[in-house]
């Protein structure tokens, strides 16, 4: 039962990261890469060959390593900081 519980939670968690990534990768005002990043990382999320951990992970050390770029505006920065926020909680 309470394994059930934390699988809904962290797939909420997850529907949320992919939603701000959604509307980062659909954004014309964020560099390329960034998009392309954001959606490599909701890839990595939506996978369903890893535990929702392995997957979070993947996606976290995607998104840690865009945020070093310089050209990223500071409102798509802080989208990304959010979803690294729900989804460094996730384990295993």
């Amino acid at each position: 039962m309470v394994r059930k519980k934390k699988t809904e939670e962290y797939e909420a968690k997850i529907k949320q990261a992919l939603m701000v990534l959604g509307e980062v990768s659909e954004d014309s005002t964020t560099p390329r890469n960034i998009r392309r990043s954001a959606k490599d990382a909701m890839n990595a999320l939506q996978g369903s060959e890893y535990t929702p951990a392995v997957k979070a992970s993947n996606a976290v050390a995607l998104l840690d390593e865009i945020l070093q770029d310089p050209n990223m505006p500071p409102y798509t920065r802080v989208k990304l900081w959010n979803v690294m926020s729900f989804i460094e909680a996730i384990k295993d």
